[in-house]
């Protein structure tokens, strides 16, 4: 079977997206299509928020290829063209993009202003999309082909934020006067969603008016089903496929020709709740550091699909290893007895959730290590989108998560600010730290790559110093593919599945 592959990422190459304009010419995309037919597809997610950009499901249009933004990241991790098909930075905060001619499948043109309309939602949506973060940007139509992106600060890698899935452009009618944002059938990319059965499933259809060319696949069938156990089984029963995220006990019991491996930006981690309840106490988190071993995890629970962590980011980004800062200044951490008296008869209340098999099994093991620690815990293990609104609330002691770190942007700062500065709109740990923020800060403001680099390495020794996360494994993706479909995108990041190449044979 012939797979694609986007290979690991790379550095981020600044250079070549703050400097001189992008101007490629249209896909060449091959405009027949393919003699198979409809793909199915097994997600593992169910959609939190009807598959809106501004949520979680925003990947789901990436994957399936049904939103674009102006922008898309290549495979080295770099903006390149989409629904823009050049631009030139006009100065420190101001950004000039050229959009090509494309259409929404609603039949409606992409124009100037209709760009305009989707960023200026994307600002005012509460909460702000995660990519937004650490930016305020407007937009302004300059003519019908021609939009001026300015941000309040300088944003060196405005190109990248721009290819994010929450910053997808829909036409007009896909935005609802009660802020609710719906993508049926008012995307720009080669396949349309024609129905969504609430959290279940969907069908999309090829849309012929792509200005990419038309998709091999004349459709796709979409199942949404949680337990990974159950993917692979639709995967090894012909029932489906295409199966994402095969939990590592189910991997091996695949045949070779259906299962692959993909290097991971993704890392797992015991994220600690700062702002409430036992852990706003230093040495407690401390304590439940030095608990916690993660290599534990490696051939346990993740069968070997797993490298023990180094720090929020793993092998995947191979910058990352040789620009790590050492983390000094730690707070002690509390004795078992300490831990006992310091709790008062408490109960640590650890949550996971259910959508990646290995986090349950993972949650055992910690809560394990965690009692030999001297805390008395207690799991809450659910579907994910049943528990998200009480992650953000800080209903819950600890969390067993698991994160791409480069999802959104590709650039690394952007996940710092959304999960560990003060006012980050996914800031599970409830952190608020002065040094972490300027850190941070310092970070986004840098525009040269290998300082950039550098600073998001400072960054991650702040954080890390807190004791608000404690990275555990970083993981390796199997995906589950039968043999009679090629074209499948294989995405380090997780943000690409399916694109007009794919098909079945």
């Amino acid at each position: 079977m012939r797979t694609t592959s986007r290979g690991l990422i790379a550095a981020l190459a600044l250079t070549p997206v703050l400097t001189g304009c992008f101007a490629p010419g249209d896909s060449d995309a091959d405009a027949g299509t393919g003699s198979g037919g409809r793909l199915r597809v097994a997600l593992a997610v169910p959609p939190v928020q009807a598959l809106s950009p501004y949520s979680n499901d925003a990947t789901v249009l990436s994957k399936l290829s049904v939103a674009e933004g102006l922008t898309a990241l290549d495979k080295n991790g770099t903006a390149g063209p989409a629904l823009a098909k050049s631009w030139k930075q006009n100065g420190d905060t101001t950004w000039t993009f050229e959009l090509r001619k494309a259409e929404f499948q609603d039949g409606t043109e992409l124009t100037a202003q209709a760009v305009v309309n989707a960023l200026d939602h994307a600002g005012a949506a509460k909460p702000k999309p995660r990519v937004l973060s650490d930016v305020s940007l407007t937009a302004k139509a300059d003519d019908a082909d021609t939009v001026t992106v300015t941000t309040k600060s300088p944003d060196p890698v405005l190109p990248l934020r721009l290819a994010s899935p929450a910053l997808a452009v829909l036409s007009a009618k896909a935005y609802g006067k009660d802020g609710a944002v719906s993508p049926v059938g008012t995307g720009t990319g080669p396949f349309e969603i024609t129905r969504l059965s609430g959290k279940t499933k969907a069908a999309l259809d090829r849309f012929d008016g792509y200005w990419g060319g038309k998709a091999k696949a004349p459709g796709i069938d979409v199942s949404w089903i949680a337990d990974g156990t159950a993917r692979a089984n639709a995967l090894r029963g012909g029932e489906t496929d295409i199966a994402e995220w095969i939990p590592t006990a189910q991997a091996k019991l695949l045949d070779d020709k259906t299962r692959h491996e993909v290097p991971s930006v993704r890392t797992d981690s015991l994220i600690l709740n700062t702002g409430s309840g036992l852990f706003t106490d230093a040495g407690l988190r401390a304590a439940a550091r030095e608990a916690v071993d993660g290599s534990a995890l490696v051939d346990s629970v993740f069968g070997g699909y797993a490298d023990p962590a180094q720090g929020l980011f793993g092998p995947a980004v191979p910058w990352a290893a040789d620009k790590r800062v050492q983390v000094t200044g730690r707070t002690e951490g509390a004795t078992a007895a300490e831990v006992k008296t310091a709790s008062k008869g408490r109960t640590l209340r650890l949550a996971t959730y259910t959508n990646r098999a290995e986090l349950p099994e993972a949650a055992t093991v910690l809560q394990q290590q965690l009692e030999k620690a001297g805390f008395t815990v207690k799991q809450d293990v659910r579907e994910y989108t049943q528990m998200e609104g009480d992650l953000l609330a800080g209903k819950y002691d600890a969390l067993v998560f698991s994160r791409v770190t480069l999802l959104d942007t590709g650039d690394a700062v952007d996940y710092l600010a959304s999960d560990f500065t003060s006012d980050g709109v996914y800031n599970i740990a409830g952190l608020k730290n002065t040094a972490v923020d300027k850190a941070i800060r310092a970070a986004a403001a840098e525009r040269d790559t290998a300082g950039r680099q550098e600073k998001i390495m400072r960054a991650e020794a702040e954080i890390l110093r807190t004791d608000a996360v404690v990275p555990l494994v970083h993981e390796q993706a199997v995906q589950g593919i039968a043999d009679d479909v090629e074209g499948v995108i294989l995405d380090p990041r997780e943000r690409s599945l399916i694109d007009v190449d794919t098909r079945l044979k």
